[in-house]
Order: structure tokens, then sequence, then C-alpha cells
């Protein structure tokens, strides 16, 4: 399963351009989307779900071309967690993914055992009989993933599937999906940098409708090595001044002093060392290049 996307336009009635002649492969697997607010990243996920229709370009899913005519077809094999979810409130959680697979045509016997399944999987089980309006917003968030689940689609489109999770409840999720992208191509849209890196071998970097980047994690991290520093001051002064100067990614206060990872082409004209280069740290200095 892949998904092509070929000169992708999308201009709204107020002539703001949300996605600029983007070009995108999205391969099988787990595929990572990242980008600031407004960087196009919900218009993209419209127009892959077939909510939004593309002001010009070409979208193809496993060689299916979206066009009204076959949004039937492509519906089928699409599953989608959006970031606002709000599900039936007076049903119970079990009820609710029982409706909800009645609307996606599942033979009730299976669409039983994969709720049963999912509900495990995620730790809802305890959680099922209690209604959706009960319930806080990170457990909405993982009956809204079960829902997207339940049709095991081939192309699973999922935006910040984390958010209001716990530690141990964001592994257990992303341990989910990366069993579940096995055969199968997930979008994964998050602004948590963490879950890409442990999730994903490939992504891309929205701004302003544009991709600025696209290709696997480790040139990502090979894009800015050599350019992440650690240094330590003793002033806040100097603290204040380095900021103004750098793109600071991190800062603490320490026993020693200010500890300061700095992103920098040229060393900065302190003390300071390299430093291994995360995820974070790319991301920050490719988008502010």
């Amino acid at each position: 399963m892949s998904i092509q996307i070929n000169d992708l336009t999308v201009t709204f009635k107020n002539k703001v351009t949300a996605i600029d002649h983007a070009d995108l492969t999205i391969p099988t697997g787990i595929f990572g989307l990242l980008g600031e607010n407004g960087a196009g990243k919900t218009t993209l996920m419209r127009v892959l779900t077939t909510v939004l229709a593309p002001t010009s370009g070409t979208v193809t899913l496993d060689g299916i071309q979206y066009h009204e005519k076959n949004y039937a077809k492509i519906q089928k094999q699409i599953g989608y967690l959006p970031q606002e979810i709000d599900l039936y409130p007076n049903l119970t959680v079990r009820e609710c993914l029982e409706y909800m697979g009645d609307l996606a045509g599942l033979p009730k016997p299976l669409c039983k055992e994969r709720i049963q399944y999912y509900l495990e999987k995620t730790s809802l089980t305890e959680q099922s009989k209690k209604k959706m309006k009960q319930l806080s917003g990170g457990m909405k968030r993982r009956v809204g993933l079960i829902q997207a689940l339940l049709s095991e689609p081939a192309f699973l489109i999922i935006d910040e599937p984390t958010t209001g999770l716990d530690p141990e409840e964001r592994i257990r999720i992303r341990n989910l999906l990366v069993d579940f992208s096995e055969n199968r191509t997930v979008l994964f849209s998050t602004h948590v940098v963490e879950d890409l890196a442990a999730t994903c071998n490939q992504l891309a970097v929205m701004k302003k409708g544009h991709f600025l980047y696209t290709g696997s994690v480790q040139e990502l991290l090979d894009h800015a090595a050599g350019c992440v520093w650690d240094c330590t001051v003793k002033d806040p002064a100097d603290a204040r001044s380095l900021e103004q100067k750098y793109h600071v990614s991190s800062k603490q206060y320490a026993e020693g002093g200010i500890q300061m990872r700095i992103l920098s082409r040229i060393k900065p004209g302190i003390p300071c060392r390299p430093a291994h280069v995360t995820l974070e740290d790319a991301y920050i200095y490719l988008t502010n290049e």
C-alpha cells in the first residue's frame, strides 16, 4: 500500500493556500508528519480522507485516483482518528464501538472480537461499561483510535493519537501502531517528536504548505550533525544573551550552572562541545535554518 501525491494544491475561498504544489510518497509502514500549527498537516489529512477535494494536482491510493467517483472505494480502505473527536456521549464505550463497527459493515461476531482485542491493547477493558461522556480526554482518544482500527484499514491516518496520555499509555499506543503497520500504511501526524523517533523510519516536515523535508529519520539527523552544541554558563545574563543570538533547544539549571543546548552551523563563541543530535534538535534546526 502506497500513496502518491503529485503537485497537490489546496486553496480556500478566502484565497489562502494551505498546500502549495506539494509532492509526497507515503510508503508501507509508519510515516511521520511533523509541522507547526498552520503548516498544512490537517488540510493534507482532510484531502487523504476524501473530506476535502484538492484545488489541483493528483492523489492516488494504490493506483486508485482520488476522484468523487472513487471515494466510496477509497473510504473502505481508510481509518481515521481526527484531532478533535466527540463520539456519542450517552453510549457506553462498548456500545459506541459496536455501533461504529456496524456502520463500517463488520459482521457482529468479528466486530465484538476486535473490540475486545483493542480494548485490552489500549487498557480500556475496565472502562468499557462507562458512558463516553464520563471518560477523560485521554480515554476518549483511545476509544477514537479503536474505532479507526476496527475495520483494520489498509491506510490508517491518525492525528495526535497520544494527546492526553500518560507515558506508559503513550508507549503502549506506539507499540500497538508499530504492530498494526506491519503490512499497512500509517500516517502519524503529531507535535510529539519523541513519538516519531520511537515508531517510524520515514517522515515529512511541513511548513507553510510546503514539504521542507521528506526522507529517512537518519538522513534528517545527519543534516543537523555538527550543528548541535552543549555548553554551561554561570550567569543568567549570559544565558539570555545566547538565546538572543542562537536557537536554544533546551535550557536547564544545574549545580554547575545553566546547561544549554545550542543549534548553530558555526561553533558558538563560548566553551562548548559537540552534542549527540536528537530528532527534536534536527527538526528545530531544519525549520529555523
